[in-house]
């Protein structure tokens, strides 16, 4: 007895240790490889992790062995595994939200008010305040409390195409078939100044300036039709840079949380833009057909700005930049904002624009056009939605492919994250919405209930409502 009890651990395979190696998500060793006892689970293996990284407040982890997540204790994984002893486990801990949202499972209001289709929802920065667009040409305001229309938006001569919020909360602008964009105070309804033109065709996509670079909000980038990009300043209500370039439709514009601009287009390119001066800085080749959806790693922060789930409110701009800047840099930490394009050529290329021309991988597995690509707000996974009837999800970081979600029986056109990433949520060509389950790649909830197509989808960034619209005019309201 008294010799086992002095036996080296892990100098033999009876002694119930297992080698394993802590990694973070971005692949960095956390300390040297530890030898740890086979009753060890994530609840020890949370323990050690906060104690290595000296966390004062102790953070939840899920752990992950390879795709897989660690459920049991690491005797049980080894056996079920019939796992080498020998070998070096390699662990990935991955921060989780410290909170938890419940996911949608009933309609709680269906709104009329649009009399045609609903091309676009979004909820405001904060989760309080919900905008639509339709293609009766109105964009309206919605009283979430009341579940009634607050006020219809009259100006727009065509469809209202996309709407996006100001991530300090104080605008919504929306631009139209017509190729003009109108902006709009959402405390009163009201337009704020003449419509802004100077694009030829109708517009594509709409993103902000982040606050955390700009406080208050003053200037946005509008896609076009028309092969252009325009940033336009709000308070002198004219365009102040054309970003030209692309030989074709833009069909995508993210503003990035560095200060960059990137849009994607039918010319198959990918495009970095600087701000100041509008200088084209790279272009990113590699999809061999239209770019149709781009999608940043950092995008719920850039969304929400100063917003999180603890509903804090902030009474001058410099403190909202303060707290937007303190989330987005927590958020990126040390590694570079990443960049995902889902395109009609079937695949998804993951890009790490500003240390690389090059892709970080190539995503592919989808059978028709990729419609719709999305990070999770933790950044760790990403969605994609195709005309394939699927959703799948990948990798945030590698790009490696992780689960596919069938249930759908026609085209995927939207999806939207829960604010803890752990849901996923779906809107389809087949009238439904579904909600999906990160940790065991299953529907969670099937919602029928709209009556034709469904366009549009959004899960409020305090995560307790989803809105959805599509071509049965109404606007849906879920709740838990």
């Amino acid at each position: 007895m008294e010799n086992r009890d002095q036996q080296e651990p892990g100098s033999g395979s009876g002694s119930g240790s297992v080698m394993c190696q802590l990694v973070s998500p971005e692949g960095d060793h956390l300390g040297a490889a530890l030898y740890l006892p086979q009753n060890v689970g994530p609840p020890q293996l949370q323990e050690i992790v906060n104690h290595l990284l000296h966390n004062e407040d102790k953070l939840p982890y899920a752990f992950y062995i390879g795709d897989e997540e660690l459920s049991v204790q690491l005797g049980a994984y080894m056996q079920q595994k019939n796992a080498n002893v020998e070998v070096t486990l390699r662990i990935v801990y991955q921060p989780q939200a410290v909170f938890r949202i419940r996911p949608v499972n009933r309609c709680s209001a269906t709104i009329a008010g649009h009399t045609e289709a609903v091309l676009a929802v979004s909820f405001s920065p904060d989760g309080r305040c919900l905008a639509s667009g339709s293609g009766d040409t109105t964009v309206r305001f919605w009283d979430l409390n009341t579940q009634t229309p607050l006020f219809t938006c009259k100006g727009h001569k065509n469809w209202v195409l996309c709407i996006a919020w100001s991530p300090d909360g104080n605008h919504l602008v929306s631009g139209s078939k017509s190729g003009e964009l109108i902006l709009w105070d959402p405390k009163t309804g009201k337009q704020l100044g003449t419509p802004l033109t100077g694009h030829r065709k109708w517009i594509t996509a709409v993103s902000w300036e982040p606050v955390h670079l700009q406080a208050p909000c003053r200037r946005f980038v509008s896609a076009s039709k028309d092969g252009d990009a325009r940033i336009w300043d709000i308070t002198t209500r004219k365009c102040v840079i054309a970003l030209t370039g692309h030989t074709n439709s833009v069909t995508c514009v993210k503003w990035g949380g560095d200060g960059l601009i990137y849009t994607g287009s039918e010319d198959c390119l990918i495009k970095v833009w600087e701000t100041s001066q509008g200088k084209l800085v790279k272009t990113l080749q590699g999809h061999g057909h239209w770019v149709n959806s781009l999608a940043l790693s950092t995008e719920y922060v850039l969304r929400t700005g100063a917003y999180d789930h603890t509903g804090k409110t902030y009474s001058t701009a410099d403190e909202m930049k303060e707290a937007a800047l303190a989330r987005y840099k927590k958020m990126r930490g040390n590694a570079p904002e990443r960049l995902v394009s889902g395109s009609d050529d079937f695949t998804m290329f993951l890009w790490e624009p500003t240390i690389s021309k090059q892709p970080k991988a190539r995503m592919t597995g989808h059978q028709k056009l990729v419609n719709h690509v999305y990070f999770s707000p933790d950044g760790q996974w990403l969605a994609s939605a195709s005309f394939d009837k699927s959703v799948k999800l990948w990798n945030g970081i590698t790009g490696k492919f992780v689960a596919a979600f069938r249930g759908h029986v026609a085209d995927v056109y939207q999806i939207s994250w829960s604010a803890d990433s752990r849901l996923l949520l779906s809107g389809s060509k087949d009238s439904t919405l579904k909600v999906w389950d990160i940790r065991t790649h299953k529907l969670k909830q099937d919602l029928p209930g709209h009556a034709d197509e469904v366009y549009a989808v959004d899960w409020s960034p305090d995560g307790e409502k989803v809105a959805s619209g599509g071509k049965d005019r109404v606007l849906k309201l879920w709740m838990n």
